[in-house]
């Protein structure tokens, strides 16, 4: 079925150049880690685990973990990409707790004692929609400095109180909330143990109060002791806000882990598993060179589809109709899915091919996987007449109104409109992964440059002026620096414009996981009030 040989040179080539990608992501994730770890001695001066190892501590031993977000903030407070630390202060993903599905989020009190970035705040609200969503119990390590007042925006604060709505949300919704207490939450950041349906404090480490010691004395004048103030102790024993107390991070941990099993959630909603699929005839390793670094360079989508679905096995919904839109049904790790491809621009037949497809999966009640190459929706004059705009609106509305799963993943460019069309960012998928070598935007920086260079021309045409040359170059040379910069995977995720960046041999995992995130989410029947659970 594959017509790529591994031993090519251009598939030598694009394995060469993808993997390069894939060390700067480690390299750039293992910064973060070490940057943490840097404090590993003022944590085990105080008794304490580091936070990477509480994540450990918690989930279930050999079971998956799939990271979120890694490179939030990646050159947004640090511009320099040899030094900007991505992350945002916080580490979050979905795992398994007590064999639970759950949404991890453990401030990461290693780097700048955990305090907020300018997108740690949206970092937050984005794992807690895909909880809300996804019905995932939300385990919160809290251990934070909160909001850098140097730095912190009245945008940051407005955004902030989504947080703690999003967690009245969850109790009201029926899906649990816990608070691990290892550390210092203050200010709004005592809102969430205060907001959380249960909370593990630590003895002599936690602490919540709306205002910290030196907040209360230039408020009030009181010199107030830290313990009594918040300590973990005295809301065990005199506010009842924690409710359960433990004598070290571990501890806690383990009674985390308990608190979750005795839940019994799983009784509610865990769909069968189909352990009997086949796996894919070809190394889910060749994925590193099926695709060109260059998203200018074509490629055939489905030479990713027969190294990621079941059996490389996959029916091919009218192939020969709008031919460079690709969709097909096909299974992923037993999970029956419709996927979306791109091999060229959209043009009417592939969108109205591609809203049909759409329509068809949401009667039967399958999940949408949509794979991006894309430079947008067909134009020139033939494609106007035959109603590019029309039609490309009808893949719109689908994609919208859907109701079943939708993941999205950037193989490679994922341009314009034709990105709404196939499901990117601001048309919330469930989920949205990127490869490293991808790129989003209005449009490419050389496609950027042209057209404003053209525009330039015309409006001199019109004038009757002479052209300069060399500050028109000038302008094309900024213009197309400007849009090179932005579009390239690394720097949307450090902004949130994604869920993170994933090795490339590593889809087939990630698309399956998501998958079977979903689908226990529409199994799972949970039990909502009108209020949430109030603390008493």
């Amino acid at each position: 079925m594959s017509k790529i040989s591994p031993a090519s040179p251009a598939f030598e080539q694009n394995r060469r150049e993808m993997l390069a990608l894939v060390d700067r992501l480690r390299r750039l994730e293992a910064r973060a880690v070490t940057t943490s770890n840097r404090r590993r001695h003022t944590f085990e001066q105080r008794g304490q685990v580091c936070p990477h190892e509480r994540i450990s501590l918690l989930l279930d031993p050999s079971m998956p973990f799939l990271r979120l977000h890694t490179l939030a903030n990646y050159l947004v407070s640090d511009e320099d990409p040899e030094t900007s630390v991505p992350g945002a202060s916080v580490i979050m993903g979905i795992g398994f707790v007590s064999g639970v599905r759950c949404m991890i989020w453990a401030d990461d009190s290693g780097i700048r004692a955990g305090a907020y970035t300018p997108t740690t705040i949206s970092t937050a609200l984005s794992i807690q929609q895909i909880a809300l969503r996804q019905k995932l119990p939300l385990i919160h390590l809290v251990e934070s400095a909160g909001a850098n007042l140097m730095d912190f925006t009245v945008e940051n604060w407005a955004h902030a109180g989504g947080m703690f709505r999003n967690l009245a949300r969850f109790s009201a919704a029926g899906v649990p909330t816990m608070t691990v207490l290892h550390g210092p939450s203050t200010a709004g950041g005592a809102y969430m143990p205060g907001m959380s349906d249960y909370v593990v404090g630590i003895r002599n480490n936690g602490l919540a109060a709306l205002a910290g010691v030196a907040l209360v004395q230039a408020a009030t004048g009181e010199e107030a002791e830290e313990r009594e103030l918040g300590g973990s102790e005295m809301h065990a024993s005199v506010s009842g806000l924690v409710e359960y107390l433990a004598d070290d991070d571990a501890q806690g941990l383990a009674m985390a882990r308990d608190i979750v099993a005795r839940w019994d959630w799983n009784r509610h909603g865990q769909p069968p598993r189909n352990e009997s699929y086949a796996m894919p005839r070809y190394d889910a390793d060749e994925l590193a060179g099926v695709v060109p670094v260059d998203y200018r360079v074509p490629y055939d989508v489905r030479e990713v589809l027969v190294r990621v679905v079941d059996g490389s096995s996959f029916d091919q919904f009218k192939p020969d109709y709008g031919a460079a839109t690709v969709c097909v049904h096909a299974a992923i790790m037993g999970t029956p899915c419709g996927i979306i491809g791109n091999n060229g621009p959209i043009d009417p037949a592939g969108a109205t091919k591609a809203a049909q497809f759409m329509q068809l999966c949401d009667q039967a009640q399958l999940p949408l996987v949509f794979l991006h190459n894309i430079t947008g929706y067909m134009v020139g004059t033939q494609a106007e007449q035959d109603g590019m705009i029309k039609h490309g609106s009808k893949m719109i509305q689908a994609v919208t109104n859907v109701r079943v799963p939708r993941i999205s993943m950037y193989l490679s460019g994922s341009f314009g409109a034709g990105n709404y069309g196939m499901c990117g960012y601001g048309y919330e998928p469930d989920f949205l992964f990127a490869w490293p070598n991808s790129a989003t935007n209005t449009m490419g920086g050389e496609q950027a440059a042209r057209t404003m260079t053209r525009v330039a021309e015309t409006v001199a045409e019109r004038r009757g002026e002479e052209m300069d040359r060399a500050a028109l170059a000038e302008q094309e040379a900024a213009i197309r620096q400007h849009f090179l910069r932005q579009e390239n995977a690394f720097y949307t995720a450090g902004r949130n414009l994604s869920h993170g960046v994933i090795d490339p041999r590593d889809s087939r995992k990630v698309l399956g996981f998501t998958l079977g995130t979903c689908v226990e989410a529409r199994c799972r029947k949970t039990q909502p009030n009108s209020f949430g659970v109030a603390r008493m």
